[in-house]
């Protein structure tokens, strides 16, 4: 398969699951609607799809909420086959993924250091 299809079926999976955690369909306790599916990585032979989600939580609650989709991904496969109609459907394959918070840090750490120049930058009040 085309990797330019890959990419679209990996985002259509990609909007599917947001779209299922936002509107609170899987009543799993762990699955908050604060978690964020970053991208869907999908096998060439269509056997996999890695599903790579974040949040702004604490890790520990959003590996929480990562079990929580992985014990109900045959629901949310069942609910993505009944609205995308292709052949083969992948087994779904949930990640704890890092990166939004590792980006917000490194934004603050940014902001932080650009803060310290400015006041460096500053001249020492007269006394």
């Amino acid at each position: 398969m085309g990797e330019h299809r890959l990419d679209r079926l990996g985002e259509q999976f990609r909007e599917e699951i947001s779209a299922l955690i936002m509107s609170a369909k899987i009543k799993d306790p762990r699955v908050s609607t604060f978690l964020s599916v970053n991208r869907v990585e999908v096998s060439r032979d269509l056997s996999h799809a890695k599903v790579y989600v974040s949040s702004f939580m604490s890790a520990g609650e959003t590996k929480k909420g990562v079990a929580g989709l992985q014990s109900a991904s045959g629901f949310i496969q069942s609910m993505l086959g009944k609205k995308l109609r292709i052949r083969q459907f992948p087994h779904l394959e949930f990640i704890f993924d890092d990166s939004i918070r590792a980006g917000f840090e490194m934004v603050q750490k940014i902001d932080h250091i650009i803060s310290d120049e400015h006041r460096d930058d500053e001249p020492d009040p007269v006394p």
